[in-house]
């Protein structure tokens, strides 16, 4: 590995520098990448030249000229002139310029007549234009000379230079040597020193190269306190395996397409795994993502695209959008994939997809899996199958394993079962926890239950909420109702709504109804009609009926028990409807009542057409009574029968009555079936008299 690649002050007497910060910062910034990617001919490509720069080691005319007046060819001739004559200062910096500018040819006499004359910026260069000539022990001697003599930036190549040779000991004296005269650059070098052997200083030498100025540390930096804030064991410089498959930092997304396939009472998966960010956002410690971000905020601004790709995931997660999107914008038009992806994410959300496209393209051709699963989520949606499957295979192509995930879930919307299978088995093999869950559905479906668990168990044990939520179903149907109620259990602590019914259904069949209650609060919460009605019915059962209200009272306030109880009704769940109603009917509001058991009758529910009935009966529409309770004694409503049979002796209808009272006994209950014996033999009397 090349252990010059990131010196990139250039010519530390302050003659260069004031037009130069910004080509520096980049060649550093790039250096160091290089470095850290052990990319030898990327360290060559960036490698720059320091003059040392420490007041009061140079003469004063040294400092006096602009940076302008050096870069012109009138100074270069001037200092040429000098040089030649034996000008020791002009000798130095006439040879950084020859070597600035690749000429190391001319630029070796004068740095060696110069170094003789004891000039230590001399001295750091030659070791420079040694060491690019392959003479690395040579070069190492001269910034010796010249570290010794108190120049930083000699330190700082001579700490590279030693830790390049494995001698850490070495590199961690003159790098310090470095950091401590203040050099940016050797500062971040012993961060990363530190770093490697795990050691509680690095954030402190990270820190005082930020402090500089250095964007690759502010980025860093920025990264260490972020990680720590959500307890992240990435380190601060992408190891283990973090800059590699560097995460965004997003909120999670996929481009999973959602799924449309058809279950037996097993759950599928409904989205991809989200990516796997090595620097997720959200935390405790606010205070340390504060922190990040203001240091994001300095790299970002020094143009660092990943801290603006981070910074706006930052932005994001709090809600401020449009400057987020300035920042994905910014990191995007410099190159950064995931910016490109992150962006269509908000264009998408924000509604305008036609744009969200565009640079999810620009992201996917880029190779970012998770842009090609977008875009193939976007023409599935739009029913262009052939082109959704060629995204995807695009995203699997990229090493995102959701685009495998993503085919099986296509194949199986098109009843491409053996194909769903053959991707389902390939992410799931790859990892994918939902890909598992959804391959054992698809086990099970083909009455491979066998199969199936050990799938759903993999993907459980993974984290998958809808698999642990499959093993309880698949328990249950085993009649193994404690190991049912287990994953039940972990699937209802994950949030899972459905298990939290199963757990609260199955409490109150033991009698717990306290805990029942909680868990059916939750599945409530989560929306499950069900829950919501079986709540209401626990609530209900702990209070007296409400009698109708006395003369002149108000009418009374609706109590939660209702309140749950409407909430199943709004839901479409039939025999809330029908509790509804009896409740309304309870306090006098007749109108209400009705409604609910119309809704109910609609919807099929029997006891709905039977309660609609009386009050239609009561209001004197015995015609139309009549049509609903034979709706609802065709249904299997027994009582609905006995009115039938009633109405028809009422109208002298006695071969009709009888044919219902038939229907009524053998319907029941009990009760009925009496009554409706006795009314059964009234009538045949009355037919033979």
């Amino acid at each position: 590995m090349v252990f010059m690649g990131d010196r990139a002050t250039l010519l530390e007497t302050g003659r260069f520098v004031q037009r130069r910060v910004h080509e520096m910062e980049n060649m550093a910034d790039a250096a160091f990448a290089a470095h850290i990617t052990d990319d030898a001919e990327a360290v060559r490509a960036v490698q720059a030249f320091e003059n040392d720069g420490t007041a009061g080691d140079t003469e004063p005319s040294r400092n006096a000229e602009s940076t302008e007046s050096t870069e012109t060819a009138e100074s270069e001739a001037r200092h040429r002139r000098a040089a030649d004559a034996g000008d020791t200062a002009s000798m130095s910096v006439l040879g950084a310029l020859l070597l600035r500018r690749g000429d190391l040819n001319g630029a070796e006499p004068y740095l060696r007549a110069a170094t003789a004359d004891g000039d230590r910026a001399a001295a750091n260069n030659l070791g420079v234009l040694l060491h690019q000539r392959g003479y690395a022990d040579e070069a190492a001697g001269w910034w010796r000379i010249a570290a010794v003599a108190g120049s930083a930036a000699a330190a700082h190549a001579l700490g590279r230079h030693y830790r390049e040779r494995g001698d850490e000991p070495g590199a961690e004296y003159w790098l310090r040597q470095s950091a401590e005269q203040g050099h940016a650059l050797g500062a971040y070098a012993l961060a990363d020193l530190l770093e490697h052997r795990s050691d509680v200083g690095a954030e402190r030498w990270l820190r005082a190269a930020a402090e500089q100025g250095h964007r690759e540390a502010a980025y860093r930096l920025a990264r260490t306190l972020e990680s720590k804030a959500a307890d992240d064991p990435h380190d601060a410089f992408g190891r283990p395996g973090a800059d590699a498959g560097l995460g965004t930092g997003l909120p999670a997304r996929s481009g999973a397409a959602d799924d449309t396939g058809t279950g037996t009472g097993a759950r599928k998966a409904g989205r991809a795994d989200g990516p796997k960010d090595d620097g997720p956002v959200a935390g405790p410690a606010a205070g340390r993502i504060g922190e990040a971000e203001q240091w994001y905020r300095q790299a970002a601004a020094r143009g660092h695209r990943r801290a603006a790709l981070h910074l706006g995931a930052i932005l994001e997660q709090r809600g401020e959008l449009k400057e987020a999107g300035r920042w994905y914008l910014t990191s995007a038009k410099s190159g950064e994939a995931r910016a490109a992806c992150a962006l269509g994410f908000l264009l998408r959300d924000a509604g305008d997809e036609e744009s969200a496209a565009v640079w999810w393209l620009r992201a996917a051709q880029e190779g970012d899996g998770n842009a090609a699963n977008a875009l193939g989520a976007l023409h599935a949606a739009r029913g262009e199958q052939q082109t959704a499957e060629r995204w995807y295979r695009a995203a699997m192509d990229a090493g995102d394993v959701n685009g495998a995930y993503n085919l099986g879930l296509l194949c199986a919307a098109q009843d491409r079962t053996p194909q769903a299978e053959q991707w389902y088995r390939r992410a799931a093999y790859a990892g994918h926890r939902e890909a598992a869950n959804a391959l054992a559905v698809l086990l099970l479906q083909a009455g491979d239950a066998t199969g199936a668990q050990p799938w759903f168990s993999k993907a459980a044990e993974a984290g998958s909420v809808d698999a642990a939520f499959n093993l309880g179903i698949l328990h249950a149907g085993r009649d193994e109702d404690r190991v049912a109620l287990t994953w039940y259990e972990r699937a209802a602590a994950a949030g899972h709504t459905e298990a939290a019914l199963q757990v609260g259904m199955a409490l109150l069949h033991h009698g717990e109804e306290q805990e029942a209650e909680r868990h059916l609060r939750c599945a409530a919460g989560g929306g499950s009609a069900e829950a919501a009605f079986r709540l209401a019915g626990v609530l209900d059962s702990r209070q007296p009926p409400p009698g109708p209200p006395g003369l002149g009272e108000p009418m009374p306030e609706k109590t939660e028990c209702e309140a749950w109880y409407e909430r199943a009704a709004e839901q479409g769940h039939r025999r809330a409807q029908v509790r509804v109603g009896m409740l309304a009917a309870s306090r006098g509001d007749l109108e209400s009542a009705a409604r609910w058991y119309r809704e109910a009758a609609e919807s099929g529910s029997r006891n709905g057409a039977f309660n609609l009935g009386l009050l239609l009966a009561r209001e004197g529409s015995e015609r139309e009574a009549a049509l609903w309770w034979s709706r609802a004694a065709n249904d299997g409503h027994g009582r609905a029968a006995l009115r039938l049979a009633l109405l028809a002796a009422r109208r002298g209808e006695l071969t009709e009555g009888q044919r219902w009272c038939a229907r009524a006994v053998e319907l029941g209950p009990a009760e009925v079936a009496e009554r409706a014996a006795r009314l059964r033999e009234a009538l045949h009397q009355e037919l033979t008299a």
